[in-house]
């Protein structure tokens, strides 16, 4: 039996208080192919009551019974692996292949590294005869994306589990399938009553509800800057704790010692992943000014290699983005472009000509960007990457660090140590070199309006810990 118009609320499948229905969009066909039920004030208080209550008991578990707990977590999610990416693929149209390898993996491998912290994660230190410890936080609210769904969840939930925390998870309305199944997989897990509750809805019914709620002792939100400063101001007039994912505009520099054929094509595959819907995308590609018609030709014949289509089909490697508002924001920023006088490389505005429904973006590259244009300051959310040229060293860190942002950088050399040295000027919470793989053990998070607080690993676990210093505690 379907539990998508039911919240998990104190270990139970439950109807909302008040009936209120939703329908879930595939953005691949653009018809509804299920309904969710939407929350309200009455539903998060039932929710963060069951929270406020288990909290008491959940907080003073021993460390070993909360590892137990994670690691049946995770069984149970490998059990269910298939069933999340294909709720990945309908709700937001991944292609099956990223579905399995990117989406689902991705809340895999955090449970994996959460674990892997929590083993060797130290709760308590002595500093002379002060005893420093760090206890759970408390009842929390998580609030997380369409974009990233299963990455999202897990890197709120599991260390918040790991911490003794109880939870209160707003997936997004958008995406919110595969929410349900995690809270499936919670279910199964045999999680304690009330530690996990799931109620779902819009921003302003349940997410500002949950985010201003004199109950909740942290929120933990991601997603767009926009709504993190909503969240933020809500949470102030309980003076909360409040960690923030927030958005992007990651600048990834071609030095001049590059592999230049392999790092403007690697530069686009990274833009393009998951169809441009990740807010560490290196969306302004920066390279020589020399170089910068060299780069438009290797990028185009890089775009022009994604197949982009049916979610289903195995040859598919882009599908569409996630709604009618998000390509109707793309194809607005796509025609702004154009009329700043960026040069369109490839792609630009409608659909593919192969397509005639569904939430398709041109895979577009714009040439000859200049920093003042639209393109190279907004984040676009879409398989369109800006190219813009620098002078020197100098230049480029400039060019980077210059936006309200500060998610992630790429830096691209064949000398290790003038990438580290580019790095080390970087105003962002992660710099990769040379594209290497994702890292589930290093920190993520962002500087300026791109958030604040860390997730992955024990950078999670952290954020969900009050410190307490017992002075005079003795030897």
């Amino acid at each position: 039996m379907s539990n998508n118009l039911k919240f998990y609320i104190d270990g139970e499948w439950v109807a909302p208080e008040v009936p209120s229905t939703l329908d879930v969009i595939n953005p691949a066909t653009e018809e509804a192919y299920t309904k969710i039920s939407l929350g309200s004030k009455a539903d998060v208080d039932k929710a963060v009551a069951a929270a406020k209550r288990a909290f008491a008991t959940f907080s003073k578990t021993p460390r070993e019974q909360r590892l137990a707990l994670l690691k049946k977590i995770l069984e149970v999610y490998n059990e269910r692996y298939e069933d999340i990416a294909r709720a990945v693929s309908d709700e937001m149209g991944a292609p099956m292949s990223f579905a399995l390898e990117a989406q689902a993996w991705a809340g895999r491998a955090h449970m994996e590294a959460t674990i892997a912290a929590f083993e060797d994660y130290k709760f308590s230190e002595k500093r002379g005869s002060t005893l420093v410890v760090k206890e759970p936080i408390g009842v929390c609210a998580l609030i997380t994306p369409w974009n990233w769904p299963l990455n999202q969840i897990v890197c709120k939930v599991a260390p918040a589990i790991a911490a003794g925390c109880t939870v209160v998870l707003k997936p997004s309305e958008i995406a919110p399938i595969s929410g349900i199944v995690f809270a499936e997989v919670m279910h199964a897990a045999g999680v304690p009553k009330g530690v996990f509750n799931m109620v779902n809805g819009n921003g302003p019914d349940v997410g500002q509800v949950m985010a201003g709620h004199p109950d909740v002792d942290m929120v933990s939100f991601t997603g767009s800057t926009r709504a993190g400063i909503i969240v933020a101001k809500t949470a102030a007039d309980t003076v909360k704790r409040v960690a923030q994912e927030l958005g992007g505009k990651s600048a990834n520099i071609i030095l001049r010692d590059a592999d230049f054929e392999t790092a403007v094509s690697k530069g686009v595959e990274g833009c393009f992943g998951n169809t441009g819907q990740s807010c560490d995308a290196p969306t302004r590609m920066l390279v020589p000014k020399e170089r910068h018609d060299e780069a438009l030709k290797i990028a185009k014949v890089a775009a022009e290699g994604f197949k982009t289509g049916d979610p289903k089909a195995a040859d598919t490697n882009l599908g569409p983005v996630v709604s009618q508002l998000q390509y109707d924001k793309i194809q607005r920023l796509i025609q702004t472009g154009i009329d700043e006088g960026a040069t369109v490389v490839t792609g630009g505005v409608g659909r593919p000509e192969h397509l005639n429904r569904g939430y398709y973006i041109r895979p577009t590259v714009f040439g000859h960007v200049t920093e003042e244009m639209t393109v190279a300051r907004e984040e676009i959310f879409g398989p369109v990457l800006s190219i813009i040229s620098y002078d020197d060293d100098a230049d480029a860190i400039r060019i980077a660090n210059d936006t309200v942002y500060g998610l992630a950088a790429y830096i691209q050399s064949q000398d290790i140590n003038h990438a580290r040295a580019v790095a080390a000027e970087m105003r962002a919470g992660t710099v990769n070199l040379n594209y290497p793989d994702w890292d589930t053990f290093s920190s993520f998070g962002g500087y300026k309006q791109s958030g604040n607080g860390r997730e992955y690993a024990d950078f999670g676990i952290h954020d969900f810990l009050e410190i307490k210093s017992i002075v005079g505690y003795g030897d």
